[in-house]
């Protein structure tokens, strides 16, 4: 699965983590004094509205940054372990990882660009009309708003484009691996459709997950300062009073109780799943069968082989539905959850509603960034029962005892 697209995966994906955490550190220990060294103003406490927030000095420090720290890495690699897939591998994955950062980025652009716009809607509409609001300063921020919606629309269409060619690329990595390792894979269960459609599921679900998880990550770096500062409008919660930071404390407990309640409800989920998988490869592979032997594929033998669809597929249904309560009443919750600890601050008038759209946007986003799990989990269910799927053929490839499922369903093979 990776050692066919990545270079020594073990340690490569090592080597990632590390050299991340060094680059971190660096970047947000030293970026002023880079800054400095190189003439740039970092200053970001007025923020910049439209296009001009991707071009201050801090982000084309960032840019510069991030291309030399990308380009030691790869340099590395490519010469320590050279690979034939190396190119996608770690420069697409760079280049993905850029891309996720870039779009976050689009989210705080447009975060900014909310108090500015209804404030200016709360003077339009206020009885006293004290302000002198007109018409041109709504179009000036629509304009804004139209600049940055247009970037965000090119790099979403550029981003998806780039991904499935890399989602491909990852397929025909796995593919070629597999097919030449044949004669050691063709007994396991199911093995035509591991190779043909599992190889593509496998990179899909985790260039998605793994593209969420970085989302969620970096959406947490960014709007997290954005919450802690803004939490200095919020005097006070309903039930437990005044607290320290209390927007971001409340987004880290709710978040935290919903990935865990979601944990808890679908913990059978990635099980069945894969026990789905098997029992229809069954019934497919005997209807394969009696396509060129008449004695296969008999009417007793389907149906009893129907019957274990059936059942699993049951047993799928019911744990489905309470996790879907679970996680429907959840997220229901969670739409009114911030309105809920706002009310106290709203009821005093201690913001405005430019300061309230802010405030509702960055929990949000805050708050989604740490439910990944709660909104990823169907998925990582289904990227699990796939893995369990391909490590079949790792076993057989590697000489390795196979899985007890695998190994049952061969055990019962005529």
């Amino acid at each position: 699965m990776f050692r066919s697209f990545f270079p020594n995966p073990k340690w490569f994906f090592i080597s990632v983590v590390i050299w991340a955490s060094i680059t971190s550190l660096i970047w947000y220990s030293l970026n002023a004094e880079i800054g400095r060294f190189f003439g740039l103003n970092l200053d970001n406490s007025t923020p910049v509205i439209g296009l001009g927030h991707f071009v201050t000095d801090s982000f084309i420090l960032f840019y510069g940054y991030y291309m030399v720290a990308i380009a030691l890495f790869a340099g590395f690699w490519f010469k320590v372990a050279p690979h034939k897939w190396q190119t996608w591998s770690i420069l697409g994955s760079a280049l993905i990882l850029f891309s996720t950062y870039f779009s976050v980025q689009v989210s705080v652009a447009i975060n900014n660009w909310r108090r500015p716009f209804f404030d200016l809607v709360q003077e339009a509409l206020n009885p006293s009309r004290d302000a002198n609001v007109e018409a041109v300063q709504f179009y000036d921020l629509i304009v804004l708003f139209a600049e940055i919606a247009f970037l965000a629309i090119f790099v979403f269409v550029v981003t998806r484009f780039i991904v499935s060619h890399y989602i491909f690329r990852w397929r025909t990595a796995m593919n070629a691996y597999y097919t030449s390792q044949w004669e050691n894979v063709r007994h396991i269960e199911g093995a035509s459709q591991r190779v043909q459609e599992d190889t593509m599921r496998f990179a899909t679900i985790m260039e998605t997950l793994g593209v969420a998880l970085i989302d969620a990550v970096m959406t947490l770096f960014a709007f997290l300062p954005v919450l802690w500062t803004l939490s200095q409008y919020v005097s006070e919660l309903p039930i437990v009073g005044v607290i320290p930071y209390p927007l971001f404390v409340a987004s880290i407990v709710w978040s935290i109780f919903g990935t865990g309640l979601l944990a808890l409800v679908g913990i059978k989920l990635p099980g069945l799943e894969f026990k789905n998988q098997r029992v229809e490869a069954a019934y497919r592979k005997e209807l394969v069968y009696g396509e060129d032997n008449h004695q296969r594929a008999q009417p007793p033998t389907l149906a009893e082989l129907f019957l274990d669809v059936r059942k699993n597929y049951f047993r799928l249904y019911f744990h489905y539905m309470y996790f879907n309560i679970a996680r429907s009443l959840y997220l229901q919750a969670d739409n009114i959850f911030v309105f809920i600890i706002l009310i106290p601050t709203i009821a005093v008038g201690a913001i405005t509603f430019g300061i309230l759209q802010q405030i509702l946007t960055a929990f949000n986003q805050v708050s989604s960034s740490f439910q990944y799990l709660v909104n990823s989990w169907t998925t990582i269910v289904e990227l699990l029962s796939v893995y369990k799927r391909l490590t079949s053929f790792e076993a057989a490839i590697d000489n390795e005892p196979l899985p007890d499922i695998d190994k049952d369903f061969l055990s019962t093979r005529p």
